[in-house]
């Protein structure tokens, strides 16, 4: 059977890591990363954090639309692009099916299942990276491919050369 919330958060992990990636070359190729590229990226990643928060019942460490400059990025990336994969890795079908209940930046109470959590933050990424592309090429950047299918894509290439299943 195919865990999608394993694919979808291992999905998460390599779109963060490869849009960083990308974002490092244009630096290093003398480009200065257009600011609403890193707001919205830095939206992103602080979304992951205080998802994990509730998750796990401890406040964020960051605010919802707090701006990070490039090593910002890349420190919020390693604090918890992984660690929410994983979390949903361990959640096991009490979990998945738990019943959190937070308060939103704007004071609004809500109610969510673990697993639609676990569907919603890589969902919301993908949203946002596409608009990090958009603010890269209005300015004047080349946009990198985050695409779930990009990802799958290169799965199934790096099986195939392993000569082992794809995820």
């Amino acid at each position: 059977m195919i865990n999608t919330n394993e694919k979808l958060g291992a999905y998460g992990v390599w779109a963060n890591a490869t849009l960083l990636r990308h974002l490092d070359g244009l630096v290093a190729g003398g480009a200065t990363l257009p600011a609403g590229a890193l707001r919205i990226f830095s939206h992103v990643l602080n979304a992951q954090a205080i998802w994990l928060g509730r998750l796990t019942g401890t406040p964020s460490p960051v605010k919802v639309w707090q701006e990070h400059d490039l090593a910002g990025l890349h420190h919020w990336h390693e604090q918890t692009s992984e660690r929410f994969h994983q979390y949903g890795l361990a959640a096991d079908e009490a979990e998945l099916n738990r019943l959190i209940t937070y308060t939103n930046s704007i004071g609004e109470a809500y109610t969510s299942q673990v697993s639609d959590i676990l569907t919603h933050v890589p969902v919301h990424g993908n949203y946002h990276r596409a608009q990090v592309a958009k603010e890269l090429r209005a300015a004047g950047l080349e946009p990198i491919n985050t695409d779930f299918i990009t990802y799958c894509r290169e799965l199934s290439a790096k099986a195939e050369m392993a000569d082992v299943p794809s995820l």
